[in-house]
């Protein structure tokens, strides 16, 4: 039998805030929108690089984010020597950047930022609407999750653990490096076969499955999975208040089972507040600090740009976020990837 509380009302006003999960689709499409523009600078960034333009347009150093491994390895580096990454440095503050949101704010990069979860936001919201889209129980939750870690311990292994900092720097400094993120452009601009099947599955698999790519096979994801269970956030259910509608476990993106936890310390956790907007009794769900201290359920999307936006300053004022190597090297290199020079 279900437990008897008064619901909340809210009380009218002209000024309603809008749902978290319009808030997060809202965050993600921003943030999207803006690595489109970086992506289409440097389309024309390489066009120069490459001598297919004599007009020069810098590289936005914000697509090196779309380099995590090469930023894990360079993190390893930094580690062991002190030393920065010369080649991709905004990779690098990014990377850290995201490490540091995890480790404070849970999947925040996941639920807010990744335009990959974007996409997958999307493909969830189709799937619901088409009738096709089917949830998981926690423990099949669980069991689906195992494929991500398995392959970030195989990128980690082949990565970080098996190569010393000799090697690392041979690759860090390597003609491939440098072009690492001109080499993943021409991937997207003209995917072969086998990558247009395998979107084409993902896609299938994103509108059966919400969030398949995420939950199951993303290896940045695991890592920051496993760096959100230290999180000092979570959300957190009074029993004395739940009415046990379960309510919360089906709005979750994760396919947790908020109703039965008193804190949600899942490493697959996003921090969307998602689960706290569909709880029908006021104060049952909240945001806390250890201690049980609330916070504003929208702390966790302002945590999350305020991180991106402190590394982004940091590495400005140090100098460090565009590549102190000249612009003649990076077009030599260009220069030898074009002419078929370079193939790993």
């Amino acid at each position: 039998m279900l437990k008897r509380h008064k619901e909340h009302s809210v009380p009218h006003s002209p000024f309603r805030l809008p749902s978290p999960a319009r808030v997060r689709l809202g965050v993600q499409a921003a943030y999207t929108l803006f690595l489109l523009y970086a992506g289409w600078r440097f389309f024309l960034y390489v066009r120069w690089a490459m001598g297919e333009s004599e007009d020069f347009v810098p590289k936005p150093p914000s697509v090196e984010g779309f380099l995590p491994i090469s930023a894990l390895i360079a993190f390893k580096r930094l580690l062991f020597t002190g030393q920065w990454d010369p080649v991709h440095p905004a990779g690098l503050f990014i990377f850290i950047a995201v490490l540091a949101m995890s480790l404070l704010l849970r999947k925040g990069f996941c639920g807010y930022i990744c335009p990959v979860g974007f996409i997958s936001s999307l493909l969830a919201r189709l799937g619901t609407r088409l009738g096709i889209a089917r949830r998981t129980g926690p423990r099949a939750a669980r069991l689906l999750s195992l494929p991500k870690y398995l392959l970030l311990a195989q990128f980690a292994w082949i990565s970080v653990v098996s190569m010393d900092v000799e090697s690392i720097e041979g690759f860090l400094l390597s003609p491939y490096n440098f072009v690492a993120d001109t080499r993943m452009l021409q991937f997207f601009l003209a995917p072969s076969n086998t990558a247009l099947t395998v979107f084409a599955v993902l896609g299938v698999g994103s509108l059966v499955l919400p969030y398949f790519w995420c939950r199951v096979l993303c290896p940045y994801g695991a890592l920051l999975s496993l760096l959100a269970r230290l999180s000092p956030v979570a959300v957190r259910r009074d029993p004395a208040t739940c009415v046990d509608c379960g309510r919360c476990s089906r709005a979750c993106p994760a396919a947790l089972p908020v109703q039965r936890l008193e804190r949600v310390s899942s490493g697959e956790c996003v921090g969307c507040t998602e689960c706290i907007a569909a709880c029908p009794v006021q104060g049952c769900l909240s945001v806390t600090l250890p201690g049980k201290r609330r916070l504003p359920a929208w702390s966790i999307v302002a945590g999350c740009v305020l991180v991106l936006l402190a590394a982004w300053g940091v590495a400005q004022a140090l100098g460090m976020w565009d590549s102190p190597l000249p612009q003649s090297m990076a077009r030599r290199f260009h220069m030898m990837l074009r002419a078929g020079m370079i193939t790993h």
